[in-house]
């Protein structure tokens, strides 16, 4: 059976669903359009294509809620955030909040059932301009917080919450061999953060787990070429849902 990819559109928000079935992985669905290519300065043409493939960096699921994070990208340039998310185990998948242009989404965390965070930033080539995506209602809606007012090349390396108010992050802002390190601050469930400290040694989150105890995990098959979100099982890891690395050429 063939996966089936269906989108519509809610409000302003461009909503894709993704049907999977038994044997089939799922593709995301991307369309590019002669703006992405002039905009994203590619060299697409019909006879030299420009490959798109999808990235996924982290899963974090709960019942039968499951949150995939990552971005849509071609060899050499970040084009657009992709957020997905299934509520029956991972036999379907909606996108739940819009995809943002030149970002890539990495960790998530949920402290309990409606309290979760998502960190971004832009790639455009480098990392700058860390964001979260936030939620309080388990995941239904999203929406974006900017660490800074300004633009500020670094990357979002870790965060914690260890309530669904207080939280740490530690942003990396290091340049070749010059090293620097901030820890950021909120008391207002991500909302806005403050310094708490800066230097060039690496900061470790003192509340954040060394290993955290994974149920579920998201890796590449390259045999498939495809994501495998996989679930722990009694004896083995047991799959759960796959995406196709490829999902579209720009030409």
């Amino acid at each position: 059976m063939k996966a089936v990819v269906a989108a519509f559109a809610l409000s302003v928000v461009l909503l894709h669903v993704v049907l999977l079935h038994a044997q089939a992985p799922g593709r995301v669905e991307y369309a590019c359009t002669p703006d992405d290519i002039e905009s994203f300065g590619l060299g697409c043409t019909d006879e030299d294509p420009c490959p798109v493939f999808l990235d996924l960096s982290s899963v974090q699921g709960s019942g039968a809620r499951l949150l995939l994070s990552g971005n849509l990208h071609t060899a050499n340039t970040t084009l657009y955030s992709v957020l997905l998310m299934s509520e029956d185990g991972g036999k379907t998948w909606t996108e739940p909040y819009k995809r943002v242009r030149s970002a890539a989404l990495e960790q998530i965390q949920f402290f309990d059932f409606e309290h979760g965070w998502i960190g971004g930033q832009i790639i455009d080539p480098l990392a700058k301009d860390p964001f979260f995506l936030l939620t309080t209602d388990g995941g239904k809606t999203w929406r974006q917080s900017e660490l800074f007012e300004d633009s500020v090349f670094g990357t979002l390396s870790q965060f914690w919450f260890d309530s669904p108010t207080h939280g740490e992050l530690v942003f990396d802002r290091s340049v070749g061999n010059a090293k620097k390190y901030d820890l950021y601050e909120t008391t207002t469930g991500g909302e806005s953060w403050s310094p708490t400290q800066s230097g060039s040694t690496p900061i470790h989150l003192k509340n954040a787990p060394a290993k955290p105890d994974a149920i579920f995990r998201v890796r590449t098959d390259a045999a498939t070429k495809t994501f495998r979100i996989e679930r722990r099982g009694a004896s083995n890891w047991e799959l759960v849902a796959g995406f196709l690395v490829h999902v579209a050429d720009c030409q």
